[in-house]
């Protein structure tokens, strides 16, 4: 049976990484939207993990989890974020996913005794993945975003499948080079040469790009546009300049400039059924984010933002982000600053004492002991001080610690994921999870994706959600001992949300007439804010941080 005629755009980098795939993969499907045409993005790492659950976030940013619970790359919370949409798994995969899935069908005579090799067999299992994510969503186009730089041995195999797709569907396929271009400090020109090799290097695997983004700290000048129409045999009007903007969310609006859409339904045969883009809520949100409005201090405390001598804020990037989002709305600037839990355990009161200028305080996820106290410690300060705090999942937990140690009277309270053997494990593992770590099975082996909880009325968090049921993304081991809930609600402490048979705390607060907003979550609200559409919590949050700063909001 014939296919339908779907159209795929690949994306590749050059000359580096960290160049800006993922924004542009983003941008170009959100262009793409608004010129009417469903879209689907697909990202693929090349590296052979079988999803990114059991990566360092330090080295390789943040987890990103879909409904269904997969573990990602941080670029497919981008394009959620963009598109404003709930991805399917298929949008996702890896290097491991597509070998393991060859090896699992050989092992099982899927391929009947044939000689199994990377070609044809990996290549086609990695269009086979492609072609099924664009029938599942029913999309138009798929922009497929393929990890790594050109010129890396590991994501040849994923070219190379490439180039077959585009083989096999001839004017339906088109690739997308997003390429750095350097400014040297002692030259003071724009350099093309890199680039030209990148493009070279492409060539070499049977591929020619159709468009090139020039990313650099400026914009391309025409001559240097028409340089690289010369060197890499492509219309000077399909180099898209691709300089540093303000924001991310500048990007759209930046490619727009250059009539992106356009270009690429062109060169697709494709017709948009709308007379222009229609980025009209995307340029209202953007606008929002330039109004000179009064700041709101937010800390961020955690541990995984050093490497080396840099600051690696991409380990939280959808924490930050969901903060922008709801500061926006609420017509105030975030200021966010970063800080190290383990400065809260080696300088003690006077680091925390610099906390008394912050607005409001979050602490995200994480795992491990490193840093432990020095939260604790922060959120104990918040709770006597009276500062807004927000806990997500890990910051959760910790908050029912501080909670119970110092004001339940369990004074040995602990997790048991840092001390195995506590005599007051107040959190403490599943026991279906016990029993996969005994077995070292790791990887997407805790409580992933989507749980539906139960909100009690006149809380925060009902007033927040404005609902009794809320359906919301987690990803962890350790939960609320049930044991102990008990003595930590007589103590004042109120579950808000719990799982619909009661069993697993998914919210934890003080009441309003104890504190302005003292609130925890078990589950991970971040991954469901938008820009367009911010997260309640968040929201509630960066409202009670402007009560407690005195700050007044903008008319919107």
């Amino acid at each position: 049976m014939a296919r339908r005629k779907h159209k795929y755009i690949f994306v590749v980098g050059g000359v580096m990484s960290g160049v800006g795939k993922g924004i542009a993969t983003s941008s170009l499907a959100k262009i793409l939207q608004g010129k009417g045409f469903s879209v689907n993005p697909i990202k693929i790492d090349p590296y052979l993990n079988v999803d990114a659950g059991t990566m360092n976030p330090t080295e390789h940013g943040e987890v990103f989890v879909l409904d269904s619970g997969l573990e990602t790359d941080q670029d497919m919370g981008n394009y959620e974020r963009f598109l404003d949409t709930d991805l399917r798994d298929d949008d996702y995969m890896t290097g491991g996913m597509v070998y393991k899935s060859v090896i699992d069908r050989e092992r099982s005579m899927g391929y009947r005794g044939k000689c199994v090799e990377s070609i044809p067999h990996i290549t086609d299992e990695v269009i086979r993945r492609i072609h099924r994510a664009a029938d599942n969503n029913g999309s138009a186009i798929s922009v497929i975003e393929i990890g790594g730089t050109v010129g890396e041995y590991q994501n040849v195999l994923f070219i190379e499948a490439a180039r077959i797709l585009k083989l096999r569907h001839p004017g339906d396929v088109m690739f997308v080079l997003v390429s750095f271009l350097p400014v040297p400090s002692k030259v003071g020109e724009m350099k093309t040469k890199p680039t030209q090799y990148a493009v070279r290097t492409l060539n070499s695997y049977g591929v020619q790009p159709d468009i090139i983004f020039a990313r650099s700290d400026r914009p391309i000048d025409r001559k240097r546009k028409e340089k690289l129409a010369i060197t890499c045999n492509i219309s000077a009007d399909d180099v898209i300049s691709a300089p540093d903007v303000e924001s991310v969310y500048d990007v759209p609006l930046n490619f727009e400039h250059d009539d992106v859409g356009t270009v690429v339904l062109g060169k697709l045969g494709l017709h948009s059924p709308k007379r222009t883009t229609d980025l009209t809520a995307w340029r209202r949100f953007v606008a929002q984010t330039k109004r000179s409005t009064p700041p709101v201090k937010i800390a961020i405390v955690g541990k995984y933002f050093s490497t080396g001598d840099y600051v690696l804020s991409d380990s939280y990037i959808s924490v930050i982000e969901a903060i922008k989002y709801s500061a926006y709305k609420e017509g105030m600037t975030p200021e966010i600053t970063w800080l190290d839990s383990e400065d809260f355990e080696k300088r003690g009161a006077r680091a925390l004492k610099s906390m008394s200028h912050f607005d409001g305080i979050i602490i995200p996820g994480g795992f491990g002991g490193r840093g432990i106290e020095g939260k604790i410690n922060v959120i104990r300060y918040a709770r006597e001080k009276q500062i807004p705090y927000l806990g997500l999942c890990y910051g959760m937990q910790l908050l029912v610690i501080e909670f119970a140690r110092h004001v339940a009277g369990i004074k040995k309270a602990h997790t048991a994921e840092i001390e195995p053997d506590a005599k007051e494990p107040v959190v403490d593992i599943m026991a279906d999870q016990k029993i996969k770590l005994a077995r070292g099975n790791f990887g997407g082996s805790m409580r992933l994706g989507v749980y539906p909880a139960i909100l009690k009325k006149g809380t925060l968090a009902y007033d927040a959600y404005k609902k009794t049921e809320i359906s919301e993304r987690h990803r962890h081991r350790f939960e609320i001992n049930p044991e102990f809930v008990p003595r930590i609600e007589a103590a004042g402490l109120v579950f808000s949300g719990t799982s619909p048979n009661g069993l697993l705390m998914e919210i934890a607060e003080l009441p309003r007439k104890d504190h302005p907003f003292f609130v925890g979550t078990q589950f991970h609200p971040e991954f469901k804010a938008r820009p367009l559409s911010p997260h309640p919590l968040f929201t509630s949050f960066i409202k009670a941080c402007i009560n407690k700063g005195g700050a007044k909001k903008t008319t919107k």
